[in-house]
């Protein structure tokens, strides 16, 4: 999960940036409206969490002018702001949730994995494919009733395989969203950590889509489990 966060307060926003990405998460840290909204209509995010009260855009204005251009991705405003009339401003503008300081950092991890499920149309906390499942809360798999061990990288491309299953994933795509924004990865180093998740489940779940990229399906849906 590939998370925006715009936040002024350098302390906080430090402490945010940690806690998301002991999380599992890649997290990209603004701290100025002007550049977050560069950024948040020329990069790939899962999410955003976002402040009201920042140097260059204010957040609503800011939330504003990235619905209108396209970005529709959940976003999570996090402000001091309590009154009834910023939180409406803020939805109206294109909010998804609104969380007030203090919080915890815990609740803020637990919204986001909540508005990922959403964002792609899952309900349920846990997502299944044959005999592998992924618990979203915990970001537990499992596989066979057992636990699988996985790298952090191997877990966010199999994470988001699992956000996506029955669908076919280009390689830009996934790399869009388990790399951070400064990382180039070499052309094959995506068909590695494949082809090691493939061993490490031990059954064709994830299958080559032939200039699409791959698909996570159970054996009988795919038709070609090859790497």
């Amino acid at each position: 999960m590939r998370v925006l966060v715009v936040e002024d307060d350098a302390e906080l926003g430090d402490s945010l940036r940690r806690a998301l990405a002991d999380a599992g998460m890649l997290v990209d840290l603004c701290g100025d409206g002007t550049e977050a909204e560069f950024l948040g209509v020329t990069e790939t995010y899962d999410a955003a969490v976002l402040d009201l009260g920042l140097p260059g855009i204010d957040g609503v204005t800011l939330l504003r002018h990235w619905r209108e251009q396209g970005a529709a991705y959940p976003v999570l405003v996090l402000t001091a702001r309590t009154r009834w009339g910023d939180k409406r401003a803020a939805f109206e503008a294109g909010a998804d949730d609104y969380l007030t300081k203090p919080f915890l950092h815990d609740e803020v991890v637990m919204r986001l994995r909540v508005l990922q499920r959403r964002a792609y149309g899952r309900a349920e906390p846990v997502i299944a494919v044959g005999g592998l499942r992924l618990d979203t809360a915990g970001q537990r798999f499992t596989l066979g009733g057992r636990p699988l061990a996985l790298t952090a990288q191997e877990h966010r491309i199999l994470e988001y395989l699992m956000h996506r299953k029955g669908q076919p994933v280009s390689r830009a795509e996934l790399a869009e969203h388990v790399y951070a924004r400064d990382l180039d990865p070499d052309s094959n180093t995506l068909d590695v950590l494949i082809g090691r998740i493939r061993r490490k489940l031990g059954t064709p779940l994830i299958h080559t889509e032939r200039g699409r990229g791959w698909r996570l399906a159970a054996p009988d849906d795919g038709d070609d489990p090859a790497a």
